[in-house]
């Protein structure tokens, strides 16, 4: 397994090309043929799925992934807190001292 700098994939430059044929899980939005490598067999996944890949070294069965999901959920409010920024006063703080220009 290889894990890549998260962020945007080849388009960005970020991922380097896998071995021809290789199979590979990615986060990434996208895919179409040879885009991640030449034959690569790619599947597209959430990050939880990727992790849950990684961890037992493939896709799982959708009961293997329910054991790791209840795991993942019994910490969702803390692991997951980030996407209610807006919530979050070192945020909303910040925000309100925003000044909007109008344009003129």
């Amino acid at each position: 397994a290889r894990i890549e700098t998260p962020g945007c994939s080849l388009c960005m430059g970020n991922q380097a090309r896998v071995a021809d044929k290789a199979t590979v899980v990615s986060t990434s939005t996208r895919n179409f043929p040879n885009r991640l490598g030449t034959g690569a067999n790619v599947f597209l996944a959430s990050a939880e799925l990727a992790a849950v890949a990684a961890i037992i070294g493939k896709l799982p069965t959708p009961a293997e992934y329910q054991d790791y999901a209840q795991k993942i959920n019994a910490t969702a409010a803390d692991t997951y807190r980030y996407l209610n920024f807006h919530k979050m006063p070192q945020y909303t703080q910040k925000a309100d001292e925003v000044i909007i220009q109008q344009a003129v």
